[in-house]
């Protein structure tokens, strides 16, 4: 029997671990999920068992997400730059995203989880982009919780890719430059698909794991003003405990977006 494409679970009472406050969580999520080789060697497993075993992190991930209440989570799952790996190594990690949405589209419409795909999908296998392509349609309707696969995704491209689409419509007489503005460049990025009227495109909070202190290309221009917390974890480690103690450095941090409090000192 075919998924129901409008589907979607009940909003359900929110129990937060003691310590976090539901008014002080990030409403969007960013996800770098980094460490899955080292996390491999270091147990002696065959390589294709770390990115196993990273998948299984990102829906412990998810499902806290949608537990606490959190609206939009985005996960770097295949860079642009990846493609310069090794033709198997890419060949069983785009095998393991399709059957990752393959094997979790039940649960997303169960659980009411809308799945939205980022990056080129034009250098996708055409089976990856028809699971993706069939996902997006069968939960588009969901509104528990947004997940972001970023795949063959590249910071730098997505903003260049919003200016060609810009210059397109300035070329066609549909828009003078001079009205280009942050918001018009921000509803062009590809980001712009997770944002309605009560989550933002743009992460509150950006986790990296393994100990990298880098963006590694993305969401450059999202980024801006998202709160960074990098962890040495690595990635098929990281679970409530070390998302706990990410939430809980978000809370404690002093959002101003660039502006100065009136009680302040200089």
């Amino acid at each position: 029997m075919p998924l129901s494409n409008s589907t979607s679970a009940p909003a359900a009472e929110v129990l937060l671990p003691e310590g976090l406050r539901s008014e002080s969580l990030p409403r969007h999520v960013a996800l770098v999920m980094d460490g899955n080789s080292r996390w491999a060697a270091a147990r002696g497993l065959p390589p294709t068992d770390r990115h196993e075993h990273g998948m299984r992190a990102l829906m412990r991930t998810v499902r806290l997400c949608r537990a606490w209440g959190i609206r939009v989570v985005t996960a770097f799952g295949f860079s642009l730059e990846n493609w310069n790996r090794p033709k198997a190594e890419v060949d069983f990690l785009m095998a393991l995203i399709e059957r990752f949405i393959n094997d979790n589209l039940a649960e997303f419409m169960r659980e009411g989880t809308r799945l939205r795909i980022i990056g080129d999908r034009s250098r996708l296998p055409i089976s990856v982009q028809k699971t993706a392509r069939d996902a997006e349609e069968a939960t588009r309707n969901n509104s528990r919780l947004d997940l972001v696969l970023a795949i063959s995704y590249s910071g730098r491209m997505d903003i260049v890719q919003a200016c060609r689409k810009l210059a397109q419509k300035v070329d066609a007489k549909l828009l003078r430059p001079e009205d280009i503005d942050e918001s018009m460049f921000a509803d062009e990025l590809q980001t712009s698909c997770a944002a309605d009227e009560s989550s933002s495109s743009c992460p509150d909070l950006l986790i990296r794991t393994s100990g990298e202190l880098r963006l590694s290309n993305f969401l450059l221009w999202q980024s801006a003003y998202s709160e960074l917390f990098f962890t040495d974890t690595l990635w098929p480690d990281f679970g409530e405990a070390q998302y706990l103690q990410a939430l809980t450095a978000f809370q404690s941090r002093d959002r101003r977006f660039g502006a100065r409090k009136h009680n302040a000192a200089l």
